[in-house]
């Protein structure tokens, strides 16, 4: 363990309030895929605080903003952030920039084949949607990529350029049956979508997300370059934590005009989102890098080091394996307790494994990365 002045506490050059956040962030993904969050908002729990945290872990149905709206968010921008200490990295082994665009380049155009890949899983054909986290870094972390060696102002404006350049598009599009902008499924995302694939998302979601929340990634970026400074750890905080409120402040300030919407990423829901992710980082900073509260986040940071692959392993169906291994045992000891608390354990159960799962690997020093 050791202290560098350009990045803060590390492991083996990591940062770990970064490798926190990830890791805390995917560790609710996964707890998603366990169906826990469905059961909580089970109607039989209406009026508790168990149905009131279930609430907060789904998505907005439209407009509006709850806690899981945050999450992908959450991990774009920190895909943004190591990006800076990636870039830097290969930097000091010798690589020149050719080597690295190349890596950069490649990797998203897995990435893209990976997001796409997973939405052919379901219906047992080729189905061209993009909406999902992996599609959509395709796009963003090159774009975050590309713009980093641009002065800090020159990052931020083509981060709001995009996003206007969005609400611009969605306010003048003309075609009949996809002019209104902020009304489910007729609204210019919906229009690319058919466009793409000849059918739209059943949660209203649009692939042309990637473009105004290219901003996640563009701020993770800058967020990263920050914290790699040599700037006093009290500064980069305050600055992590005054653009965060700024964004949140900036972006409910605009709903009047913009309908703070996740599922096609409006300019108020992008600018409070980001803002967020801001906010988020900086407290991950202040307890893990100033007040060096840092060895209970190992937990976390288990699962944030193999990211790709309990995304994938989750997202193409592995919990449902996870879930039928564990389920005679929790049936068995919870049954008595009735439907509903069975289930419960039953995905407490299946969450258990899967950071099990990721234990393992780490324990084998098997880190699955792209």
């Amino acid at each position: 363990m050791k202290d560098s002045s350009a990045a803060g506490r590390t492991i083996q050059g990591r940062l770990l309030s970064l490798d926190f956040f990830r890791g805390f962030t995917m560790f609710l993904l996964i707890g998603e895929s366990t169906l826990l969050y469905e059961h909580l908002r089970d109607p039989r729990l209406s009026g508790t605080i168990l149905h009131a945290i279930g609430t907060q872990l789904d998505h907005h149905p439209w407009a509006g903003l709850r806690f899981w709206d945050l999450v992908q968010p959450f991990f774009m921008f920190i895909v943004g952030a190591a990006l800076a200490f990636s870039v830097a990295k290969r930097e000091e082994r010798g690589q020149n920039r050719a080597q690295i665009t190349r890596h950069v380049i490649v990797r998203s155009l897995i990435l893209l084949l990976l997001g796409w890949a997973l939405y052919c899983i379901g219906p047992g054909r080729i189905t061209f949607r993009f909406q999902n986290v992996l599609a959509q870094l395709g796009i963003t972390y090159p774009i975050a990529y590309f713009l980093m060696r641009r002065r800090p102002r020159a990052q931020v404006a083509w981060s709001f350029a995009l996003i206007l350049l969005t609400e611009f598009i969605y306010r003048i599009f003309w075609v009949p049956g996809y002019n209104q902008p902020f009304v489910p499924d007729h609204n210019f995302g919906s229009w690319v979508d058919m466009l793409i694939s000849g059918e739209l998302s059943s949660g209203h979601w649009v692939s042309f997300n990637a473009i105004p929340t290219a901003a996640h990634t563009i701020w993770g970026a800058l967020a990263g370059q920050l914290l790699r400074s040599g700037r006093p750890p009290g500064k980069k905080l305050r600055t992590l934590a005054i653009a965060g409120l700024v964004g949140v402040a900036a972006g409910f300030a605009l709903t009047p005009v913009s309908p703070m919407i996740k599922r096609i990423c409006t300019s108020s829901f992008v600018l409070a989102s980001g803002g967020f992710c801001l906010l988020a980082l900086a407290l991950s900073f202040w307890m893990i890098d100033i007040r060096k509260s840092w060895r209970w986040a190992g937990f976390f940071n288990i699962v944030g080091l193999n990211s790709l692959f309990i995304y994938l392993f989750t997202e193409s169906g592995g919990t449902s394996w996870v879930t039928k291994l564990v389920q005679p045992f929790t049936r068995g000891l919870f049954g008595w307790a009735g439907a509903l608390p069975a289930e419960i354990f039953t995905s407490l159960a299946a969450w258990a494994f899967l950071w099990l799962m990721c234990f393992w690997l780490y324990k084998n020093r098997i880190l699955i990365k792209i």
